[in-house]
């Protein structure tokens, strides 16, 4: 039997000859659990807008964007994004034309980025699911040039779902110089009519500034003949993104760079990541904090457990022996916290999950969800155990090791604090 370990647990348990002990042993480990408890809902929390946000995009986003690794554009006709198309599991591809201009409708303007898509490009990805309007997605008919706006952009320019007539749109001439005595020469300019319909990613950085139109527009516009931005591409069922992106990789080396959902929108999620690790950082000193409550409790029941202790050391414990009494209790308080911390931030994350009982706003339909997303993810369950576990023993080694060496020492007798 390990006797160490089975004397800590009596004493964690057993009634002490000051009340006061039992009392600051219930105070460390509450603390330690409520500390816990913190950490498991705010990484939650984290996890929930994290998941949200990627959801958003989902709608927009295509599962394998290929862009060029220099410049902003590359040869529509290049032989390595031939054999991309031609992989086996590659369903829908995409060419898109990217670039930003000037829109201006009545009295009303804004900076646009437009994007220029092939027909396939609701096949692509979900956009039809974010559609709003009367009308249908449609990029052209015939000779007309549609459209689409993001709905926050078409409430700027004062659109809504449809707007009557034409929107010019103006981009800077590529070639040649500019005339100052007759500015607006150096742009072209096009038109755009509505399709009536908006769509609303509920991201800022689409539906404030992008507008959908045909490919064969951005390239007149740009002066891209032959050229394109990325090429975006969605996978057939059940292949694994992983495998196919370090394949593609493998086929376009350092020329193109192969990018997923989540690399595709690298900067938003990276941020996204930092808050979560400052808070788990802050998080963790008040964690500390409440595992110091522990070294009370510790030191208090050192000196009250003084006796026990040299009747352990006449029967034969080591010194070694009597300091892991005390260093196991600490353990103990810090295990039994971080259970009960963990449960409760379970439920808490459960209750919320199922009823949405913290609202983000005083009004249903304010934002875009009406209570604070929570996912659960046990890599993080995983992590905080141990990190308090790991805190609650560095807390207590050092003060348990110094405290049993003054207790054991000759002098120990005359021991006081």
């Amino acid at each position: 039997m390990n006797f160490p370990f089975y004397f800590a647990r009596r004493y964690l348990f057993s009634k002490k000859s000051t009340h006061v002990i039992n009392l600051i042993s219930a105070i460390s480990m509450i603390g330690v659990a409520v500390a816990t408890m913190a950490l498991v809902i705010v990484l939650s929390v984290f996890n929930g807008f994290h998941d949200l946000v990627a959801s958003f995009f989902t709608a927009f986003d295509p599962q394998i964007e290929v862009v060029p690794t220099l410049g902003k554009t590359a040869p529509a006709d290049d032989e390595l994004l031939a054999k991309l198309k031609q992989l086996d599991e590659v369903d829908v591809v995409t060419e898109n034309v990217e670039e930003q201009a000037l829109a201006v409708y009545k009295d009303r303007q804004a900076m646009v980025t437009v994007k220029g898509v092939e027909n396939n490009f609701s096949e692509l990805t979900h956009i039809s699911d974010i559609l709003y309007g009367e009308g249908e997605f449609s990029l052209e008919a015939a000779n007309l040039e549609y459209g689409i706006m993001g709905i926050r952009l078409a409430q700027e320019m004062g659109t809504g779902s449809y707007f009557p007539g034409y929107m010019k749109i103006f981009a800077p001439m590529r070639e040649g110089q500019l005339d100052l005595s007759d500015p607006a020469s150096g742009f072209v300019v096009d038109s755009l009519i509505s399709p009536g319909v908006v769509f609303a990613v509920r991201q800022s950085k689409y539906d404030k500034s992008c507008i959908l139109t045909s490919i064969a527009f951005a390239r007149r516009l740009f002066g891209l003949q032959g050229e394109i931005s990325s090429l975006e591409i969605r996978l057939k069922n059940g292949s694994d993104i992983d495998k196919v992106k370090q394949k593609m990789r493998d086929i376009v080396g350092d020329k193109y760079q192969v990018l997923d959902r989540y690399e595709q929108q690298a900067d938003t999620f990276k941020i996204m990541q930092i808050e979560k690790f400052i808070a788990y950082i802050f998080l963790t000193f008040i964690l500390m904090v409440a595992c110091f409550n522990i070294i009370g409790s510790l030191s208090m029941l050192i000196i009250d457990k003084k006796d026990d202790v040299m009747t352990l050391r006449n029967l034969g414990a080591t010194d070694h022996q009597i300091t892991q009494i005390f260093l196991f209790e600490g353990r103990l308080i810090s295990a039994i916290g971080a259970i009960v911390g963990i449960a409760l931030g379970l439920l808490l994350c459960w209750i919320q999950q199922t009823f949405g009982v913290v609202a983000l706003g005083e009004s249903s339909g304010s934002f875009v969800v009406d209570a604070y997303p929570v996912s659960v993810h046990y890599s993080d369950v995983v992590i905080v155990f141990f990190t308090v576990l790991a805190i609650g023993w560095l807390a207590v080694w050092y003060p348990v090791r110094h405290l049993s060496r003054r207790l054991l020492s000759p002098q120990s007798e005359d021991l006081s604090y």
